[in-house]
C-alpha cells in the first residue's frame, strides 16, 4: 500500500481542524435523519470528504456551515434513497402555518432517534434544523432548498406526530447481550491475554475517523488501553447492545464501542474514540 503524501495528509489535518466546531451539529442532523447515532457519522464523513474534494478544487472557500450543512443534507437524502429508506412526501397545506410557534417543543427536542424516521423527509429535515439544531427559519429553507412558508407548515405537522406516544422498546438480543457483558468484564478486569484470545484470525478494526486494521494487527489496539483508565459497560443504542466507554471521573459514556460476533469469536470492532460527540446526546440507554 502507497503512503499518503505528507503534504495530503498536512491539508487533512487542517481541513479537519477547521471543521471540528461544526461537526457535532453535522453529526446530529444526520443522526436523526438516517435514524441512527452509527450512520450519523457515516454521513459525516462522507460530507467532510465530499467538502475537502471541493475545496481542492476551488480558490474561494464559500460560507462554511451552510456549505457543509447543504453538503450532508444532500449525501443523507442519497443515503436515504440508495437504502431504500422511508421518502414518502406529504403536501404542505398553507392551513398548517396558522398552528406555528416560533418555539421548538421540548418533547420534540428530546424524541429518540428512530421517532423521526416515522416523518416525511421534509418534515424530518425541518423538525431536525429549527428544533434540534435551532437554525432560523431561512437557514432551514436554505439547507433544504424550499421556502420559509414550506418549512413553517413541514414544522406543524412534524411537531404533532413526535408528539404521540412512542412504541415500547423491545427486547435486547440475550446471547448479544452476553457476549458484550463477557468482553465488558474482562476488558475491565484488565485481562488483555483473555480479550485478544476472543479475536477472530480476520476481525476488523475501525478507529473511526483515525485507521484501520484487519487480522494480526488488532491486537496492537489494545496496547493503547492497557495504559488508560477506561471502563466499558453494555448499554442499549438503538436498539441493540453496545458498549458505552466511560473514561476514569465521568457519569456519562464519552463515547462507544460496537463489536460483532461470528462463532463465538470478535469478527468486527467500531471503536468511535476519536469521534466523541456521538456519545452528547443521550440517545442510549442503560441496560
Amino acid at each position: 500500500m502507497s503512503e499518503i503524501p505528507p503534504e495530503l495528509v498536512r491539508a487533512r489535518e487542517q481541513f479537519l481542524a477547521l471543521v471540528a466546531e461544526v461537526r457535532p451539529e453535522l453529526h446530529r442532523y444526520g443522526a436523526r435523519l438516517t435514524g441512527s447515532v452509527i450512520e450519523g457519522e457515516d454521513i459525516v464523513q462522507e460530507t467532510l470528504a465530499k467538502a475537502f474534494y471541493a475545496m481542492s478544487l476551488s480558490a474561494d472557500l464559500p460560507p462554511l456551515r451552510p456549505w457543509l450543512f447543504k453538503i450532508a443534507h444532500n449525501t443523507a437524502v442519497d443515503f436515504l434513497r440508495s437504502h431504500g429508506r422511508k421518502q414518502t412526501e406529504s403536501r404542505a397545506e398553507l392551513d398548517d402555518i396558522a398552528g406555528y410557534d416560533e418555539a421548538p417543543d421540548p418533547l420534540v427536542v428530546r424524541a429518540a432517534l428512530a421517532r423521526f424516521l416515522a416523518l416525511p423527509l421534509t418534515q424530518r429535515s425541518a423538525v431536525i434544523l429549527k428544533d434540534v439544531l435551532g437554525h432560523s427559519l431561512e437557514e432551514t429553507a436554505e439547507t433544504m432548498e424550499t421556502t420559509v412558508m414550506a418549512v413553517k407548515a413541514a414544522l406543524v405537522r412534524g411537531r404533532a406526530s413526535l408528539r404521540a406516544e412512542p412504541d415500547a422498546p423491545a427486547e435486547l438480543d440475550a446471547v448479544a447481550r452476553r457476549d458484550l457483558s463477557r468482553y465488558a468484564e474482562l476488558f475491565n478486569a484488565r485481562d488483555w491475554d483473555a480479550v485478544r484470545a476472543l479475536i477472530g484470525t480476520d476481525c476488523r478494526l475501525d478507529l473511526v475517523s483515525k485507521s484501520q486494521r484487519r487480522g494480526k494487527q488488532v491486537a496492537m489496539y489494545f496496547s493503547n488501553y492497557e495504559t488508560q483508565d477506561v471502563a466499558l459497560r453494555v448499554v442499549r443504542l438503538e436498539g441493540k447492545p453496545a458498549l458505552a466507554a466511560y473514561v476514569a471521573g465521568a457519569g456519562q459514556p464519552t463515547y462507544f464501542i460496537l463489536v460483532e460476533w461470528e462463532r463465538g469469536q470478535v469478527s468486527s470492532i467500531r471503536d468511535f474514540r476519536y469521534v466523541p460527540y456521538i456519545a452528547q446526546d443521550d440517545l442510549f440507554e442503560l441496560t
